[in-house]
């Protein structure tokens, strides 16, 4: 079950890191929330990846 959360936080990193990645490439997806908004969400989507994988890395030692 552990793998399998690790996963599934990775998954969740990776939409947010290409919805809020778009969204300040382009305005797409929520409108253009805004600089300081969309940068806030890429850096937070990048730690949880770094956590999920590095957790992940862990769990299949």
């Amino acid at each position: 079950m552990p793998k399998a959360l690790c996963i599934v936080g990775l998954v969740v990193a990776v939409l947010l890191l290409a919805l809020f990645g778009l969204d300040l490439a382009t305005g797409t997806p929520f409108g253009g929330l805004g600089m300081v908004t969309c940068v806030g969400f890429i850096v937070v989507a990048a730690i949880l990846g770094y956590l999920s994988w590095s957790t992940l890395r862990e769990q299949l030692r």
